[in-house]
């Protein structure tokens, strides 16, 4: 196991919380959108916010996962749910920022994902790469499925393949032996400016015709 420091756990902890907050936007909005009320817009943000972290810890042996120790986790997902339930009516001509929260809390929680992966299994890129993309678009599947839709990742624009290469970022950084936060912050630019330029230039992956 490789140990890291103090203030690089209080950095991994405060990313995870915000990208916690991040995707909990993305799940509110998905909820409004399908006319839930106020206790499925809670719902939907909490499961969209912790379901990616919970499946990784369980994954990598973690119990109990985060989500469930630390209360921080669902205090923020609630809170976000209702904010953005009272906020709505102002924001919902403004669809470009669900987008970009979905980017941001992709490229965070790649990152937070191969993170987590490295400070358990070291220099692993199989394991960086499960626990980032695990992490990354476990919570937008399950946010998809619950409201009936084909999740996104299996049809839009670079998602999973930008979390991927976050991933691969993220190796390459250690590997040239740069700080663990410097690949950590190379990893979450490079998957969150990936996934807004694929959405702006419509990039995708090629499919059957």
């Amino acid at each position: 196991m490789t140990e890291l420091s103090s203030p690089i756990q209080t950095i991994v902890l405060i990313l995870d919380l915000f990208g916690t907050m991040a995707f909990a936007v993305t799940g509110a909005f998905k909820a409004i959108e399908h006319k839930a009320d106020i206790v499925g817009i809670i719902i939907l943000a909490t499961i969209t916010g912790v379901a990616g972290g919970t499946m990784r810890d369980i994954i990598l042996g973690h119990f109990p996962p985060h989500s469930i120790s630390d209360p921080n986790y669902v205090i923020i997902t609630t809170v976000t749910g209702i904010v953005i339930f009272f906020l709505y009516p102002r924001m919902q001509k403004h669809w470009n920022l669900f987008l970009k929260f979905d980017a941001l809390g992709l490229g965070v929680f790649t990152a937070i994902g191969a993170t987590l992966a490295y400070q358990l299994f070291g220099m692993n890129f199989l394991a960086m790469a499960m626990a980032g993309m695990i992490t990354a678009v476990g919570g937008g599947i399950l946010r998809d499925m619950f409201v009936n839709e084909v999740p996104m990742v299996f049809v839009k624009e670079l998602y999973a393949s930008a979390s991927f290469l976050g991933v691969v970022v993220f190796y390459i950084l250690l590997i040239v032996q740069l700080q663990i936060e410097v690949a950590t912050v190379g990893s979450i630019l490079v998957t969150t400016i990936l996934r807004l330029v694929a959405m702006k230039y419509n990039w995708n992956l090629p499919k059957v015709r």
